[in-house]
């Protein structure tokens, strides 16, 4: 089980490489940008979480 882990980390890493290719200046407000960096380590651990989750639970359903 220590395993999973390892896939946490790994998505998380995934996710934010692939968030911080996101141009947030439409987004967020001008000057916020300590907010604009907690919103996208946010984003990171909610979308790590669940595709290793989804990707567990696919493994799971498949065997």
């Amino acid at each position: 089980m220590n395993y999973k882990i390892y896939f946490y980390v790994f998505f998380i890493l995934l996710s934010a490489f692939a968030i911080s290719g996101i141009n947030f200046d439409k987004i967020i407000k001008k000057n916020r940008v300590l907010e604009a960096k907690i919103l996208v380590i946010i984003l990171s651990f909610m979308s790590g979480y669940l595709l290793t989750n989804f990707i567990f639970e696919f493994l799971t359903f498949t065997k």
